[in-house]
């Protein structure tokens, strides 16, 4: 009956019976005073009522507190934050009004006002897909040709950075790093020698030229085409695969990269200029000094996008038992295990994996304690920047709402499958649309660096320790 009741007769109904009870409290007081008072010593009595009237208001103020704080504050906040989330991220589902339903028809109308916006968005997704769907055609258009070309192919932007590659390079360049976009091409090829081949090319004023280059781990020598793409755009590289190959991925391609321009200090990069990867892992228990790993699973993030088949989902063999448990948790069993790498060659394809990027994580301390641990073993240190979207949340949502990657996904309006749920990859997947959707909230607060993000969350270090140094 109360919830009928509008704002403002129920703002002015709260406070009136905050005065009534201060009143009572006072009026109460007085009269236990005067049914103690001594004519001798009336002052000791009048001096007891003011203490304990003024006890019994304090008391009235903090509990009426406490009530309008679950009344008002707490739905404003929570009102806010849905707002915020639906203005900056592409949520379809609605303001749940029941937390809210104090606030009377400011929620409903914030309801009514979110429905419309995604009624709108899913127009908006209609045209966007009918106006994609030709470029979608065209790119696997693009695969089908160039996997049918017995050659490896690179786009490479003017700053030496890979913006595009298939299948056939994937294949041939893997083993030293994961080839990904944005990274460096001297992490393949020997830099001396390439470095010559492309000044060859520009003396030779020729838009084509062939030479031979060894790998950046100088094992195979490569006969490579390097082509000239014209000023500011960059050269591509092509060299011949084994006969039979096939790809190992689609075509990958981000021509913004060549106009990209790269900073120096992190602190100054914006959120969206930066290549993330998330990622999760499964253990055999929750003590990294004593526990082991037994799944990774990763998720490269170039330019605010999944970058398409650039994906880590290893198993790893603990070199123990897995206890039964952790197995049921996670579904992982000592023979789905058994010819799986150990922690030391896992941590090098996920450290290959992850160079050059900013990690997420939710609660990323757990995870890294880990493969700080193996650090040794691995051969490498894990000094990447860190993101942790726990503490994004508490910047975004305040330290009073849930942060658990549950109820961020409930929150932001992502889903979280069951048969995916405690699977490294599907957590790792879950976070990175979590993290994705935390972007623009972050950036419409106006912290749109690294560094003004960095400032914000160290300010709740107290909820989990920062990892930035």
């Amino acid at each position: 009956m109360f919830d009928k009741v509008r704002p403002r007769q129920r703002t002015l109904a709260f406070f009136a019976l905050l005065a009534l009870a201060c009143i009572g409290a006072v009026t109460g007081a007085l009269l236990l005073a005067n049914a103690r008072l001594d004519p001798d010593d009336p002052q000791s009595a009048l001096l007891s009522a003011g203490v304990m009237a003024g006890f019994a208001i304090f008391g009235i103020c903090a509990v009426m507190w406490l009530i309008f704080d679950d009344m008002v504050v707490r739905p404003m906040e929570r009102l806010a934050a849905a707002l915020q989330a639906h203005a900056a991220a592409d949520m379809r589902r609605g303001i749940d009004t029941a937390p809210l339903r104090h606030l009377g028809e400011l929620a409903r109308a914030a309801a009514a006002l979110t429905t419309r916006l995604s009624v709108t968005r899913s127009e908006v997704d209609q045209l966007l897909a009918r106006s994609t769907s030709k470029l979608t055609s065209e790119r696997e258009q693009l695969t089908r040709i160039l996997s049918a070309i017995p050659a490896a192919v690179l786009m490479v932007s003017p700053d030496h950075r890979i913006t595009l590659y298939d299948g056939h390079a994937a294949m041939m360049l893997d083993d030293q790093h994961h080839l990904g976009l944005g990274q460096p091409v001297f992490d393949y090829f020997d830099e001396i020698y390439l470095r010559a081949a492309l000044d060859n090319l520009s003396d030779s004023r020729r838009r084509t030229l062939g030479q031979q280059v060894p790998t950046a781990d100088g094992a195979r020598m490569l006969d490579l085409t390097l082509h000239d793409l014209g000023q500011g755009q960059g050269y591509m590289l092509s060299f011949p695969v084994p006969r039979g190959a096939s790809p190992a991925r689609p075509v990958v391609f981000d021509f913004e990269m060549n106009t990209r321009k790269r900073s120096g200090d992190i602190m100054n990069v914006r959120l969206r200029d930066l290549t993330y990867v998330v990622f999760d892992t499964e253990t055999t228990g929750f003590l990294p000094n004593k526990d082991e790993i037994v799944q990774i699973g990763a998720l490269r993030i170039v330019n605010g996008h999944q970058a398409p088949g650039e994906v880590l989902d290893l198993l790893v063999n603990p070199g123990r038992p897995i206890p039964a448990r952790s197995t049921a948790v996670h579904g992982i069993t000592d023979a789905m295990v058994q010819d799986a790498p150990d922690m030391a060659q896992a941590g090098r394809k996920f450290h290959s994996f992850a160079r050059d990027a900013v990690l997420v994580a939710h609660n990323a301390p757990f995870d890294l304690a880990f493969f700080h641990r193996y650090s040794g073993q691995i051969g490498a240190k894990f000094e990447n920047p860190v993101l942790d979207t726990v503490l994004l949340s508490a910047v975004l949502f305040g330290m009073t709402e849930g942060h658990t990657l549950d109820e961020l996904s409930k929150r932001l309006d992502v889903e979280l499958r069951d048969e995916h749920r405690h699977t490294a990859i599907g957590d790792a997947t879950a976070t990175r649309d979590v993290f994705l959707r935390m972007i623009p909230m972050l950036e419409a607060r106006g912290l749109t660096t690294f560094g003004a993000v960095l400032n914000e969350i160290r300010k709740h270090k107290r909820l989990l320790p920062d990892l930035n140094g």
